[in-house]
């Protein structure tokens, strides 16, 4: 094997190509997504002999990408997470955004970054790193959202088996933003078993509460003593047995000092940290996933993945506490998370 990318036709949305990228390192690791919302649709990781299986959810068909609503490994835009009231005040004025569910926005929009197809600006390959450059420019009113926004993001292999997503965005106008990726892990190898028996440790302090829609209140809860504490690690299935029976869709305030995750699974001995610069993650365990068929013509079914999504605080636009999402008239959006994948012996 030796680093590089190969390119090969996805399928076509109303008279538009859709293609498939698949990035490769020395040593057998792959990363593959579509220019349809971006999304991430294989990433080949090694297990404790060596072998490599699929350890994200995803489909084998365009077709599926556009009729289902689970966000499967995509790019998420202009903001993740919801929006209270599907709207929010800029300079005295209300802005109002789509309404996708029960009465907010979620992820974007209707046709958030995840709707639309992206371009491949620049592909690079190099010594110890593969990588492509994808480019979406995000219209004026588009999902009810203000200004223009050119929009950059980077997908980079390393030999190191590190994943790298780079955010950037320069908007015309002051607009919000707080992307994301959507990816399901499964870190058991080609949806082996669920993901209840994974490990999760990761240095979160506190969660923000959630209104009854899982819109952010605004306040800040400690984990101490509850479900939500991972501080030393614990298998997701521990966690819902102390009280969380559905699963996990919740906000982790990450500490800055130390914003690294990590996951695991025993059998496999399949490990992942994750790194950012983003203040907070939420961790979704696939609790409403349905019956679609995914790739390798595994049948889904609720906790099969799990999401780890870096990004700011929902609803941050209508919390003027919280780390602003706003960014001004050309100024830069940027942000970065890291995967490294390992294996435990």
């Amino acid at each position: 094997m030796k680093m590089d990318v190969k390119r090969k036709p996805f399928g076509e949305i109303d008279g538009h190509e859709v293609d498939s990228y698949t990035l490769l390192n020395d040593s057998g690791m792959e990363l593959t997504f579509i220019t349809y919302g971006g999304a991430i649709t294989n990433i080949l990781a090694p297990d404790r002999e060596g072998k490599c299986e699929n350890v994200v959810l995803g489909f084998d068909t365009l077709q599926q990408y556009v009729e289902h609503e689970h966000y499967y490994g995509a790019l998420i835009g202009r903001v993740a997470g919801r929006i209270g009231g599907a709207g929010y005040s800029s300079n005295g004025k209300r802005v109002e955004l789509t309404v996708n569910e029960s009465g907010n926005h979620l992820h974007g929009g209707d046709k958030g970054f995840n709707r639309v197809i992206w371009t491949v600006e620049e592909v690079t390959v190099g010594r110890d790193e593969v990588s492509v450059r994808l480019f979406y420019l995000s219209s004026d009113g588009e999902e009810g959202y203000p200004g223009n926004v050119k929009v950059d993001v980077t997908y980079t292999l390393t030999n190191e088996n590190e994943i790298m997503i780079t955010y950037r965005a320069v908007p015309d106008r002051d607009t919000p933003i707080n992307m994301t990726s959507h990816s399901y892990f499964n870190l058991s190898g080609d949806y082996k078993e669920d993901i209840l028996s994974h490990r999760l440790k990761m240095d979160a302090k506190e969660i923000l509460e959630l209104s009854g829609d899982n819109v952010p209140t605004g306040k800040l809860i400690p984990v101490k003593g509850t479900p939500f504490d991972f501080r030393e690690g614990r298998t997701i299935l521990d966690g819902m047995k102390s009280g969380l029976e559905e699963g996990y869709d919740h906000v982790f305030v990450l500490n800055n000092e130390d914003g690294v995750i990590s996951l695991s699974h025993e059998k496999s001995g399949r490990g992942m940290t994750v790194e950012t610069d983003q203040e907070s993650v939420v961790l979704y365990t696939g609790n409403h996933l349905t019956g679609d068929l995914l790739t390798g013509g595994v049948t889904g079914r609720s906790h099969l993945g799990l999401c780890l999504e870096t990004q700011g605080y929902p609803d941050a636009i209508n919390h003027p506490h919280f780390p602003s999402v706003l960014v001004k008239k050309g100024e830069e959006y940027r942000a970065s998370t890291t995967y490294r994948f390992f294996v435990e012996e």
